[in-house]
């Protein structure tokens, strides 16, 4: 039920007219990597898995439909015993990906592919996103942990939960958000809110308390009255009473103010008091153009709290992912469609078909990625001219390559053929697939396009199905 009404009744449509049984073809992808990104982390599959694995209409749901008076008997008979009997491939979480690319690709009958289309959305698009700002937060942040803490400024709990997930794909090293933390066995962090200090007689009184009853993991919030006069001091004082009874401080964070500027004057107190090991955090209101112009100005924050503009993807608040007739079975003959558009961007790539990626031999990086139909072969043997898709006379060869299909089978006839790995083991493979890639891809501002191309073939279908339709 987690669905647009419209999916239902064009569902129910292709039950009237006889075309249920139909195989068809859909593609999931996006058309603009999000926020001026030069990429995008594919995430959100795991949770794919389960919305297809538990789709069904509870006698409820049935009821429901029947007081909408849209569908017949016969039609809610056929829902009820309703599963997915189709085919699903797609790119594993963590995988880089770029605009047009077909990330998930469905098979199936017509009224099951259909059904997937909002779901499938709703789940990569967001989770995609927030994977993709985490990503770019993490690089800004050059090798410094970045803490995700969005849970309370979230769109709603799931937002707040996958995303907190997504986050970690994206490159996270922690999250505050607790149920995501046991959900997916991530660590958790977090300290005491003001309103701890406050609480006290006095801010040193606040200090000694907490670090009393957190005496391993002593991390205090030094701004609440005066970061420089006030809170670093009173966490000195409190750290040596710590190391005095054998304990090591975890450090201090700052949310409010000068970050930069506090950080240095705070990292040279702590230095000069010989707690070179206690570390900085910092929050408070941070993205990945903060982190840089701070990290320019000299700033000593060895973990950067992450939240609002994390979670909620600060600037573009959504991916923008489609999901596309892209071919019909006809007796065991796969038929090309096609979307036609006078927006040229909305033009489809037509057909059934996978995504490969080509690397250089010499350097392990990625050079291109090509679009082909499913049975096409790459001999790594010979040459390969791959050429852009609509300046057709920007053209590259190559001779020393390798390639890698993207697309791997998550369902075959209905059943499940694919385990999601453990979160913190596919941020490693996200952090691997995203080494393969030259820093002007990953930079911030103005980011090198990546080579995205059509085969000749596909090229040369799309191009046919075009002339074909303008001259009709």
């Amino acid at each position: 039920m987690l669905t647009d009404l419209y999916q239902l009744t064009m569902m129910y449509g292709y039950y009237r007219c006889g075309m249920a049984d139909r195989i068809c073809v859909f593609d999931l992808f996006f058309r603009k990597s999000p926020g001026g990104s030069g990429y995008a982390i594919a995430a959100g599959l795991e949770q794919a898995i389960d919305f297809i694995n538990d789709l069904h209409f509870a006698d409820e749901d049935l009821a429901y439909l029947r007081s909408l008076d849209l569908f017949d008997e016969d039609f809610l008979k056929l829902l009820k015993n309703f599963t997915f009997t189709g085919e699903v491939y797609a790119v594993p979480e963590g995988t880089v990906v770029f605009p047009y690319e077909p990330i998930i690709r469905v098979k199936a009958p017509i009224m099951e592919a259909q059904l997937l289309e909002t779901a499938l959305l709703n789940i990569i698009n967001h989770q995609t996103l927030i994977a993709t700002k985490s990503s770019r937060v993490v690089y800004a942040a050059e090798g410094d942990s970045v803490l995700e803490f969005g849970l309370r400024r979230a769109q709603g709990p799931d937002a707040g939960i996958y995303g907190a997930r997504a986050a970690i794909i994206g490159g996270c090293s922690f999250t505050s958000n607790v149920l995501t933390s046991e959900l997916y066995n991530i660590p958790a962090k977090g300290t005491h809110a003001h309103s701890w200090v406050m609480s006290f007689p006095s801010e040193l009184d606040a200090f000694r308390a907490y670090a009393e009853i957190f005496p391993n993991s002593c991390l205090l919030l030094v701004d609440t009255y005066d970061t420089l006069r006030s809170g670093v001091p009173n966490a000195i004082k409190v750290f040596e009473e710590l190391r005095s009874k054998g304990y090591k401080p975890l450090g201090i964070r700052l949310e409010s103010g000068d970050l930069a500027y506090l950080s240095k004057k705070a990292r040279a107190m702590l230095d000069e008091a010989g707690f070179h090991d206690a570390k900085i955090y910092a929050s408070g209101d941070i993205d990945e153009w903060l982190i840089r112009d701070m990290k320019l100005q000299g700033a000593r924050i060895d973990v950067w709290g992450v939240g609002t503009k994390l979670i909620t993807s600060d600037g573009c608040p959504a991916l923008g992912g489609v999901y596309k007739l892209a071919a019909e079975v006809c007796n065991g003959k796969i038929i090309p469609k096609i979307k036609i558009s006078d927006n040229v961007d909305k033009i489809t790539n037509p057909g059934y078909k996978k995504l490969t990626r080509i690397y250089s031999n010499q350097t392990g990086k990625a050079i291109a990625d090509l679009i082909q139909l499913d049975w096409e072969k790459i001999d790594e043997t010979q040459p390969l001219t791959i050429f852009h898709p609509v300046d057709t006379w920007k053209r590259m060869r190559l001779t020393d390559y390798h390639t890698k299909e993207l697309l791997v089978p998550i369902f075959i006839d209905g059943e499940q053929v694919y385990q999601s790995p453990p979160l913190m083991e596919i941020q490693e493979y996200a952090r691997a697939d995203l080494n393969t890639f030259w820093d002007e891809v990953r930079r911030l501002i103005n980011p090198h396009e990546y080579k995205v191309d059509l085969s000749q073939e596909l090229y040369d279908l799309k191009r046919s199905m075009l002339e074909q339709w303008s001259s009709s």
